[in-house]
């Protein structure tokens, strides 16, 4: 039986998994609405990986409830696996398979028939080429590789999606090809979309809201423009010859400085006018017998937002 508002399509509360000692995730408590494209962003080791195999079935809770498609992904596997589609990052393709005889297969263990396989990959023309299908796979490019892995997770006409670093090691050209389609289903379909990646362009083209986790809880949330704003308006980049610890010293005493971090021999200045401040930054720079060899205002971006709240950036 459903557990949930039909209104939110992925749910998580007080989720937790442990690995002998290890929290691998703590207390995580989310809750994706329906039709939403969901971003998760997590340094190496933050859990993220951990959590969308619990949401996904494919590892049980230590503690807490999560429920997805509203099922309960502990009492109702089954029932979970119907409504989901899953495209993890290492990819398990047959190479000696065809294209078309892989998505066959998918589509069989869904229970559908041979007409309605047939239709089905025939409808994926903008996502992979069909000319393509009835070679073996290990004939296939990484490009080819990844969309074939979507398209499989895509047979049985899934209303919820789990993408975990779909576009990783894709050349551009594959990359904006999923992307397009991301944005198809999401659009035009109303599919749920819970994407997992390391490009912060990709969760800010993408994403309705993102979460950001870092030693198995979340930090941040919310929509990409929300957590830029957190840090403030502007962005002054600069590049200190000399002792950034006191360069960094220097700058906070200033009025309208929100935060500075410090990035190797680089200063990451938030402030709400960065055209009003980054002449005083100089100046106060000069004052105290630093040089800044280079000043850049720019607007904040996710990578900011992912370097206050984790301590690090997202390489």
């Amino acid at each position: 039986m459903p557990t949930t508002n039909g209104d939110v399509a992925v749910l998580a509360e007080d989720l937790r998994r442990s690995f002998g000692a290890v929290e691998a995730v703590r207390s995580v408590d989310l809750a994706v609405r329906a039709g939403e494209i969901y971003g998760f962003l997590g340094p190496n080791g933050a859990g993220k990986s951990t959590c969308v195999r619990m949401l996904c079935t494919l590892l049980a809770p230590s503690g807490g409830r999560a429920a997805v498609g509203g099922f309960d992904v502990v009492r109702d596997v089954e029932a979970v696996r119907l409504r989901i589609g899953v495209a993890l990052q290492d990819a398990a393709l047959d190479a000696k398979l065809t294209g078309r005889e892989l998505l066959g297969v998918q589509g069989r263990l869904y229970g559908m028939s041979r007409k309605q396989i047939a239709a089905r990959i025939e409808s994926f023309g903008d996502l992979v080429d069909v000319a393509a299908l009835d070679r073996r796979i290990g004939t296939y490019s990484g490009g080819m590789r990844r969309r074939l892995d979507l398209a499989a997770a895509l047979m049985h006409d899934p209303r919820i999606l789990f993408l975990d670093e779909p576009t990783t090691g894709l050349d551009p050209v594959s990359r904006m090809r999923v992307w397009e389609e991301v944005r198809r289903m999401n659009r035009e379909d109303g599919m749920t979309i819970f994407l997992t990646t390391q490009y912060l362009e990709e969760a800010d083209a993408l994403a309705d809201r993102v979460g950001i986790i870092d030693g198995g809880r979340i930090v941040a949330e919310g929509t990409p423009d929300e957590l830029k704003r957190r840090i403030g308006v502007d962005v002054i980049v600069a590049r200190v010859e000399g002792d950034p610890a006191a360069a960094a010293t220097v700058v906070e005493s200033l009025d309208g400085i929100a935060s500075v971090a410090v990035h190797g021999d680089e200063l990451d200045i938030a402030t709400a006018d960065g055209a009003a401040a980054v002449g005083r930054v100089a100046v106060a720079l000069a004052a105290a017998g630093l040089h800044a060899s280079q000043l850049t205002l720019r607007r904040p971006t996710l990578d900011d937002v992912f370097l206050e709240v984790t301590g690090e950036r997202l390489s």
